[in-house]
């Protein structure tokens, strides 16, 4: 009954908690953790460390691709619960400045803000549509045979880069960078 109650506490007491870093360090304190995690025995009261990401269009040299960019720059989010040792293993990872919160007692995100982060969050990666369209957006056709067409569009390819656009009732097939919504 004891170890029961003892383990429904420790559940009480897990929460995410946001560990500030210095700028551009986020991966590096991410991979540090986990292996200290592994190696310190410490899946128990770490659970879980995320560099929330976000996939965003970029275009460059005339093509729009896709690249990764921090969802919270100079901040890693940490499941855990806090006590001597893992307040310890954190604050005392390389590329990290503290706790978000007081020093010696750092302040836990609520469930609800938690939670409104981690549903936009899939393995780390915010699932956002990163094009910037939508099904069902009017959108301007603005180079290619279509020039200055409306359209609707229908379908989105986001890892090729492709909407399939209703241009006066036939499917027309464009790259994002040939469209503007409207």
């Amino acid at each position: 009954m004891e170890k029961k109650l003892a383990e429904s506490e420790r559940v009480a007491e897990r929460a995410w908690y946001v560990v500030h870093t210095f700028s551009g360090y986020e991966k590096r304190v991410k991979a540090t953790l986990d292996s200290k995690i592994a190696a310190q025995g410490l899946e128990d009261v770490i659970f879980n460390v995320i560099v929330p990401m976000r996939a965003e269009s970029e275009y460059k040299d005339g093509r729009r691709r896709i690249v990764q960019k921090k969802v919270f720059p100079g901040y890693v989010l940490v499941d855990m619960i806090v006590n001597n040792n893992s307040w310890f293993v954190v604050r005392n990872t390389q590329g990290v400045t503290g706790f978000v919160g007081s020093e010696k007692d750092p302040i836990p995100l609520s469930e609800e803000e938690a939670q409104r982060i981690l549903t936009e969050l899939v393995d780390g990666r915010a699932t956002d549509n990163t094009l910037g369209f939508k099904v069902n957006d009017n959108v301007r056709i603005i180079e290619g045979i279509f020039e200055n067409r409306l359209g609707t569009v229908k379908d989105i390819d986001a890892e090729k880069q492709r909407l399939k656009v209703l241009v006066e009732d036939m499917p027309v097939d464009v790259d994002v960078s040939q469209v503007e919504k409207i």
